[in-house]
């Protein structure tokens, strides 16, 4: 198979997106986007010499200052300028995965040859992603509408020399890596600076990467959970098939499919139950995990669609014979679908910390806490409060970001996206998803040692011999944020299939 991805107007989706991550594969134009960039790069040049009048961000400041018409000979200093007066950003900063991502969206979208872009600039990011030259940018400063412009300026300023970037694991200033390569610092051409800062590169590679972390999460929800309808010696009629078939929810169907493929052959599944129903966290796991599994495929389409879109400002349509200034770097569809994202997400939490607080409770069978000398051991009490209490702050998270807006831009820009928020505070549900569901693990493992010598089905078995490896059946008391860090850490290490996991 060819290392390399080539560029082109080929629709990119999640899977295609974890592909080129995962095998480290080396960006490159294809004919068709060099062909498309030069054309779009000359049309652009043309018309400037050929006329006067002012056209946006061209020949012309930016925002509120669009009326104020700038002289030929300043065009360059005009985009140098808009870089480094827009590279505002603060907060924590972009992990490394996700500038990676931002770059590989940009390239993408200035590709189309409806940006006006040098193909000089495209390829000097090509050359940043292929030798792992990263940007460093900051969470914060984007409001979401006129583009993420604060992180793009951050995304662009080592191509004129300025700014930071990673490197080799070290943090440097962009200068010292283009010495280094030989590379000379980008001299921006009419509306280049625009090109870059306009677009949304930042929520929309939030989105991918949020995306891909939340189908694990979902798979991974669906196996732990199995292993807790067991260790709770639940009833299986919930999720016989006939039941999904009258409410035929694509994402409901298929979570009962998943328990019952999980739970194929297992003896605690299989015998009597003394209990005729059990409480809605295990009965109703397809409808809930359904739900959001479901909210997924609304948000992976909204972000398709993003990903394989122009959206810079203003556009160039060389057929058309026109330059138009529009709105497309408007985040309100990503806005709304970070929202939508994280309250899915939350819910998932919501029914895991549900389920673990069942486990504790010395229900059927099981001794209260966890553990066999209650009293003088507190066993699993403690870990239920933890899951509870990110519950609740994922709550908080999950209050909408889109519903708020604030003026910018003296007015200009008068209504705003937030998507940016949105994007970021998403992160933070799905990073306390993985704690609630290790949480859950955790439990389910302990539990099910008090059902031996039953034993659930072989799938589930084999995970629960590697978790145990990790962390341990407890006997007794001991510092349980340890092996809830180690939980963590076999969920993250959990390898699942594009297959299985986009499905």
């Amino acid at each position: 198979m060819d290392s390399n991805h080539y560029i082109s107007s080929a629709v990119l989706d999640l899977c295609v997106l974890q592909d080129i991550i995962t095998n480290k594969r080396k960006l490159e134009l294809s004919e068709e986007s060099r062909l498309n960039i030069e054309k779009s790069r000359k049309y652009l040049d043309d018309k400037i010499k050929q006329s006067d009048v002012p056209i946006y961000g061209i020949n012309t400041g930016f925002g509120s200052l669009c009326n104020v018409k700038i002289s030929s000979d300043h065009l360059t200093q005009l985009q140098e300028n808009l870089v480094m007066s827009h590279a505002c950003g603060t907060g924590d900063l972009v992990s490394k995965p996700i500038i990676r991502l931002m770059l590989l969206l940009k390239i993408q979208s200035l590709s189309y040859g409806h940006s006006g872009i040098a193909l000089g600039t495209v390829q000097r990011l090509i050359d940043f992603y292929n030798n792992d030259v990263l940007p460093v940018i900051y969470e914060q400063g984007s409001l979401g509408a006129s583009g993420d412009l604060a992180p793009l300026a951050h995304l662009a300023l080592p191509l004129i020399g300025k700014g930071e970037v990673y490197f080799e694991g070290e943090r440097v200033m962009a200068a010292k890596i283009l010495d280094k390569f030989g590379w000379n610092p980008i001299e921006l051409q009419s509306k280049e600076g625009l090109a870059l800062l306009n677009g949304t590169q930042f929520m929309s590679a939030h989105g991918v990467f949020a995306l891909t972390e939340s189908y694990k999460l979902c798979y991974l929800a669906d196996v732990i959970s199995a292993i807790s309808i067991d260790a709770f010696d639940c009833n299986m009629s919930p999720f016989d098939e006939l039941v999904h078939m009258v409410r035929p929810h694509r994402g409901q169907i298929k979570t009962a499919e998943r328990l019952r493929e999980f739970l194929a052959g297992s003896e605690l599944a299989e015998q009597e139950k003394a209990s005729v129903q059990d409480p809605y966290s295990f009965r109703c796991i397809p409808q809930v995990h359904g739900a959001s599994r479901d909210t997924l495929s609304f948000v992976r389409k909204t972000f398709k669609t993003e990903i394989n879109s122009v959206t810079d400002n203003p556009n160039i349509f060389i057929e058309a014979d026109k330059i138009i200034s529009g709105g497309n770097f408007h985040g309100q569809p990503l806005a709304l679908a970070f929202d939508y994202l994280a309250i899915a997400m939350a819910e998932m939490g919501n029914i895991s910390e549900r389920r673990t607080y069942q486990l504790v409770s010395g229900l059927r069978g099981l001794p209260a806490f966890l553990v066999e000398n209650p009293g003088l051991n507190s066993g699993f009490m403690i870990p239920q409060y933890t899951a509870a209490s990110i519950v609740s702050q994922n709550k908080q998270y999950a209050t909408p970001s889109s519903v708020d807006s604030i003026v910018s831009s003296n007015g200009q820009e008068d209504h705003v996206s937030m998507g940016a928020n949105g994007a970021t505070k998403a992160l933070k549900v799905i990073e306390n998803i993985s704690t609630i569901l290790a949480i859950e693990l955790f439990n389910a493992s302990q539990a099910l040692h008090f059902r031996e010598p039953a034993k659930t089905s072989p799938f589930l078995l084999e995970i629960l011999e590697n978790f145990r490896l990790k962390v341990p059946v407890l006997k007794e008391d001991q510092v349980m944020a340890d092996h809830i860090g180690k939980a963590k850490e076999f969920l993250s290490n959990f390898s699942v299939k594009n297959e299985r996991m986009f499905d």
